[in-house]
C-alpha cells in the first residue's frame, strides 16, 4: 500500500475510534439513568437510598470480569463496564457484618492499601475498635519474632490483589478472610465476598459505613456514626442529607424488627 493511502486510512481509523468513544460516553450517561430506574424498582430491599449508590458508583465494576465474580454481575454498560447486582451487594454486606460481629473487635484486622482511604480506614477502626492498616507489612501475624506480632482471628481486606500481603498471611495463619471484591478480582482464598467497586474511595467509604453501622447495631454498641465521615455526599434538592440519614436509619430498624420477629 502506498504511503499516502496508508496515512489516509490511519486517519480515518483514528476518527472512527474517536467518534465511537464519544458515542460510548453519551450512552454511558443514558445507561446510568436506566440503572437508577432499575434500582428504584428494588429500592425496598436496599440498605441505603438508591441515590447514594449512584453517587458513589458502588455498583460499578471494571471491564474485566473473572469467573469468580460473574455470579454477582447484573449486566454490562455500552462502554464495557460491568455492573454489579445491588441486591447481592446488600446481601453480602449484611452477611459480612453479621460474621464480623461474632468476633471481638481486637481479634479482627482490616487492611486497605488503596490511595486516599487513610481517613476512612482510621474512622472505621475508631468506631468499631477493629485494628486497621493502610500499609500492612508481611509477617505481622505470621512471624512471632517481630515486636508488633499479633494473632487475629479474622482478616478483612479491601482488595485481594492490592492487599495481597495481608491475604497471604491470613492463608498461612489459616484464618477466615472477608474481602471487598470488584469484578476483576480472583477470590480463591476469600471466605466472605462483598461485591462492590473497591477502586474508588467514595464507594469503599459507603461499604465500610454500612458494615460499621450494622456491626455496631448487632453488637449493641451505641455510637454516633455519620456517613459523611466515610464518603462526602453532596446534598440534593429532592433529598437532603438529614432526610437521607433518617431514611437509612428507618430501613435498618425495619430490618432489625423483621429479624427479631423471625
Amino acid at each position: 500500500m502506498p504511503r499516502k493511502k496508508k496515512e489516509e486510512t490511519e486517519k480515518k481509523t483514528t476518527k472512527k475510534k474517536t467518534a465511537k468513544k464519544k458515542v460510548e460516553k453519551r450512552v454511558t450517561k443514558k445507561e446510568v439513568k436506566e440503572e437508577k430506574k432499575h434500582e428504584e424498582v428494588n429500592g425496598d430491599n436496599l440498605l441505603i437510598p438508591v441515590e447514594f449508590y449512584v453517587k458513589t458508583a458502588v455498583h460499578l465494576g471494571t471491564r474485566a470480569v473473572t469467573p469468580d465474580m460473574r455470579l454477582y454481575m447484573y449486566k454490562r454498560r455500552a462502554d464495557g463496564i460491568a455492573v454489579l447486582n445491588t441486591n447481592k451487594i446488600n446481601e453480602k454486606i449484611e452477611t459480612a457484618a453479621k460474621f464480623l460481629s461474632k468476633f471481638d473487635p481486637k481479634d479482627i484486622v482490616f487492611c486497605c492499601k488503596r490511595d486516599k482511604c487513610e481517613k476512612i480506614v482510621e474512622k472505621f477502626g475508631e468506631l468499631t475498635g477493629i485494628k486497621t492498616f493502610t500499609r500492612y507489612a508481611a509477617g505481622k501475624i505470621t512471624n512471632p519474632v517481630l515486636s508488633d506480632f499479633f494473632e487475629p482471628e479474622v482478616m478483612f481486606i479491601s482488595d485481594p490483589w492490592l492487599d495481597n500481603n495481608a491475604l497471604n498471611d491470613a492463608v498461612l495463619s489459616k484464618i477466615p478472610v472477608v474481602a471487598l471484591c470488584s469484578t476483576n478480582n480472583l477470590t480463591r482464598y476469600v471466605d466472605f465476598i462483598v461485591p462492590c467497586n473497591n477502586k474508588g474511595p467514595k464507594s469503599i467509604g459507603l461499604v465500610l459505613y454500612l458494615i460499621a453501622k450494622l456491626f455496631l447495631e448487632i453488637k449493641g454498641i451505641k455510637k454516633k456514626i455519620d456517613i459523611n465521615d466515610f464518603c462526602e455526599i453532596e446534598e440534593k434538592k429532592e433529598m437532603g442529607l438529614d432526610e437521607a440519614r433518617k431514611l437509612i436509619q428507618k430501613k435498618l430498624e425495619e430490618r432489625k424488627k423483621k429479624e427479631t420477629e423471625k
